[in-house]
């Protein structure tokens, strides 16, 4: 059976985060997401908050921007909330996008050469081990976790190449709602069995459609009854996971997440 979720974009303030996430659990929604946009908030804070005000909602995170993140602390993180909440949380690493790394000092030569190295030593250091490497990014000496955890890790991308490594070395794969079922099916070929997540934008309500259409982007879009229909569509495409995204106009936030996890 397709897993549903809502993903609650950095365009609304951090304020209104707590009653939407508290909506989600109420409702019984099996995941909910966050991201870290530059420069809008950060991803490991809220999913911590939203972590402790739920019991039963898995809470993702996607994508944490690598070269924003220094490996050895990505860690800690990753393993500190893994302990405090097993198996609720969901981390997922990227790229990031290439002009906002360049805006913070942090864009790399080879995206793909870093991703590779980094999601290497997380998964290294994740399982206790001891690690050094001295790599073209990522360079560790000795880093060992006094309190390792066996978290999943989650990578996502948009090129073949990226997606294809992505599901060589996490244990899931996002891709963002441009994709449609059309780009299911190419990163289901990509990834063999790894577990796809799909983002796919959506509106329900007066002015649903207007909605999708006045938000100019190149992310596929659907409202009201085509939303069921096109969930279908994704699975059969390959999809094990569909994201509801709002658009950043929405009107009802609660409303659309309760919509979603009627949807189950």
């Amino acid at each position: 059976m397709t897993t549903l979720g809502f993903v609650l974009r950095p365009q609304f303030p951090p304020e209104r985060f707590e009653s939407v996430i508290r909506t989600a659990d109420e409702a019984g929604l099996e995941e909910l997401w966050l991201w870290e946009d530059c420069f809008f908030e950060s991803g490991i804070a809220p999913a911590a908050a939203a972590l402790a005000w739920t019991t039963n909602v898995r809470i993702g995170i996607g994508l944490l921007p690598v070269p924003l993140r220094n490996v050895a602390l990505s860690t800690m993180e990753v393993a500190t909330i893994e302990r405090m909440f097993p198996g609720r949380a969901m981390i997922a690493w990227g790229h990031g996008a290439q002009k906002w790394m360049g805006q913070a000092g942090a864009r790399v030569e080879s995206p793909l050469t870093l991703l590779r190295e980094y999601l290497t030593a997380l998964r290294r250091l994740l399982d206790g081990e001891e690690v050094t490497v001295d790599g073209r990014y990522v360079k560790l000496d000795a880093v060992q976790l006094t309190w390792p955890a066996s978290a999943k890790i989650y990578a996502g991308a948009i090129g073949p190449k990226s997606v294809a490594l992505c599901g060589e070395l996490a244990d899931g794969v996002i891709i963002e709602a441009r994709a449609g079922v059309d780009g299911v099916r190419r990163a289901r070929e990509l990834v063999g069995d790894t577990p796809i997540t799909v983002y796919i934008r959506a509106a329900i309500g007066d002015g649903a459609q207007e909605r999708i259409d006045r938000e100019k982007t190149d992310e596929f879009g659907v409202a009201g009854d085509d939303i069921p229909v096109m969930i279908e569509r994704l699975a059969e495409a390959g999809a094990n996971a569909v994201i509801l995204q709002p658009t950043a106009d929405e009107p009802d936030l609660e409303g659309l997440v309760r919509y979603t996890a009627s949807l189950r």
